[in-house]
């Protein structure tokens, strides 16, 4: 059975609604990250903005773009980061953070930012837009996962081997007198 290009009962489009969902969720996902006190939250929060955009990607068409969102970003970027806050035992921000005290150059900012993204977003043919970035996400494919797929692989092993140091590093027990004798 098929679901149709519209949702049941009304005339707005399933990629619409979805582009929604994807968007509200990934500005309240960002929103919470700067508003948390709770790093290990805001941490989770970001997981769920990365994945939100790599909903939106898939929705334009760029599938391998969402892959690497999904593995780069939510799989590598965000964990590593959570390690490193668990590693380093600190879970609370400080009782009053830094972006508090320079809210209102950071609102005029938020806001020059807006309108000129919304000038942007206006003057741009998206339909074009997405069908270049279709063509060019499939000679990405083509060429990383065909010629390049041993470099690709290599680098791989070497990013895994240095999260691998960093944990061992930060583990590491210091015996007594390391720190006086500098060994």
């Amino acid at each position: 059975m098929a679901i149709g290009d519209t949702i049941p009962f009304t005339s707005i489009p399933w990629i619409d609604a979805l582009f929604v969902v994807f968007s509200g969720t990934m500005l309240l996902a960002a929103i919470l990250v700067v508003t948390m006190r709770d790093i290990i939250r805001c941490g989770l929060a970001m997981m769920v903005c990365f994945g939100a955009l790599a909903g939106i990607y898939v929705l334009v068409g760029a599938p391998l773009v969402a892959a690497a969102q999904v593995l780069v970003y939510i799989g590598a970027i965000s964990v590593l980061i959570l390690f490193a806050i668990m590693l380093t035992e600190t879970k609370l921000a400080p009782s009053k953070l830094v972006f508090q005290t320079q809210a209102a150059p950071a609102a005029v900012a938020a806001i020059v930012i807006a309108i000129l993204v919304s000038f942007v977003a206006l003057g741009t043919d998206w339909y074009a837009s997405a069908d270049r970035a279709r063509v060019v996400t499939e000679a990405l494919a083509r060429m990383l996962f065909g010629e390049y797929v041993l470099p690709f692989e290599v680098v791989s092993v070497l990013l895994l081997a240095a999260v691998i140091g960093g944990v061992f590093i930060a583990k590491r027990e210091d015996k007594p007198g390391e720190r006086e004798s500098g060994i």
